[in-house]
């Protein structure tokens, strides 16, 4: 029995270990204690594949977190946050330093303080936006391209009240060829006191500037004009350009020899030149005036689309340009910040879309002969004073333009 014992134990001590799974009593021994020897038997390699990747078999599928397990748990969310919190940080920057470059290049030239017995403030926000012929920016043969002629200083080309507020928003044109009462002025110039006097109210622009035309349209609207914009001929054909031009849709041929415009019907897109030359032709139209108001109101319609849509937003190499093009000859009060000329825009484009009112202020005649300002346009009284209350009390427009 002895010799027996001393046999098995000498084996014992020199043969290899038997794998886990041909020695149960091992293997559970070594399940129950993890690693370290259990009654003097030394710990076994592992045939299983476990985490640690060192057995001949299978490698494991669990969870373990030994060396060939890759990164720690919760490593990949870090990653993902600093990543988005690098993006946020990256936006913020580029769109605050793009607001403080556009913001350096609106031109505040006008002096609302200046304006005269201002009427009292309705409710909403009203808007004057002009549309003048000035060549400022153009070359003498850009002039000649362009049909402006080489009149020196400035006259209005068009003249528009954006009236924002809770019950609709409107865009109420007024034709430069309006007869109205021009209040007693102060000359910018001369320094000397003028009466009050009846004229066309491009006349009040050509007399004292953007402070006497708002003057004007106060004192014959009873509307508190909140803020004053103001685009020129150079700044309306780049805009129009950096956009890539405008497409309008004709129902019938335009030419007119006084502004260059020659387009045939049909859809088509303009450019610059071709887009001044449109809303500024009249004398192909019946009612001039009117009609060539209705022919910006449908290209402003088109282009506030196009520099609103994702293909200008979301593109720095279109949308750059159009705020440098539109922003480099606009003109505004000296109260007006970049958040309030962006409002503008959007209520414009609203507006322009469906999403509020565009009308002209009520005619009652359209080719009134004058004294000494050639033919003009008189509004009428009743329907006009009645849009411009509702207006004021920011009620929803019912008053039509015809």
């Amino acid at each position: 029995m002895s010799g027996w014992t001393n046999e098995a134990e000498q084996r014992r001590r020199t043969e290899p270990p038997l794998p886990p799974e041909l020695s149960p009593r091992r293997a559970a021994a070594s399940a129950g204690s993890g690693s370290g020897a259990v009654g003097g038997v030394p710990p076994q390699p592992s045939y299983g594949g476990g985490s640690g990747g060192d057995g001949y078999g299978p490698p494991s599928t669990g969870g373990g977190r030994g060396r060939g397990s890759g990164r720690r748990p919760g490593s990949r969310a870090r990653i993902v946050k600093f990543t988005l919190l690098g993006l946020v940080v990256a936006l913020l920057v580029v769109s605050v330093s793009t607001y403080f470059w556009a913001d350096g290049k609106v031109r505040r030239e006008v002096d609302l303080s200046k304006v005269e017995d201002r009427p009292t403030g309705g409710k909403g926000t009203n808007y004057l936006i002009v549309g003048s012929d000035s060549r400022e920016g153009l070359s003498k043969e850009q002039e000649q391209d362009l049909h402006t002629g080489a009149a020196e200083g400035k006259r209005t080309d068009s003249m528009m009240v954006l009236h924002v507020g809770d019950n609709g928003n409107t865009m109420l044109s007024l034709p430069r060829d309006s007869y109205v009462t021009i209040p007693a002025f102060t000359g910018q110039q001369s320094h000397k006191r003028y009466p009050a006097a009846t004229h066309k109210l491009n006349r009040a622009y050509a007399d004292g500037g953007p402070e006497l035309l708002t003057r004007t349209v106060e004192y014959n609207t009873g509307l508190h004009i909140d803020h004053y914009a103001e685009i020129g001929f150079s700044g309306f054909v780049n805009l129009v350009d950096a956009l890539g031009g405008v497409d309008m849709c004709l129902d019938k041929p335009l030419k007119d020899k006084a502004s260059g415009a020659d387009f045939p019907a049909g859809c088509q897109t303009l450019d610059g030149k071709q887009g001044l030359a449109f809303v500024r032709q009249r004398h192909q139209e019946a009612d001039q005036d009117l009609g060539r108001m209705r022919n910006q109101q449908k290209f402003l319609s088109s282009l506030a689309h196009q520099a609103a849509s994702p293909a200008t937003v979301l593109d720095p190499f279109t949308l750059y340009p159009v705020i440098s093009s539109g922003l480099d000859t606009l003109i505004v009060d000296k109260d007006m910040s970049l958040w309030n000329i962006t409002s503008m825009f959007w209520a414009m484009k609203g507006v322009t879309g469906g999403d509020g009112k565009s009308m002209t202020v009520p005619i009652s005649t359209a080719n009134l002969p004058t004294r000494n300002d050639g033919v003009a346009v008189k509004w009428d009284s009743t329907k006009s004073k009645q849009l411009f209350a509702q207006l004021k009390n920011d009620e929803t427009v019912t008053v039509t333009s015809k």
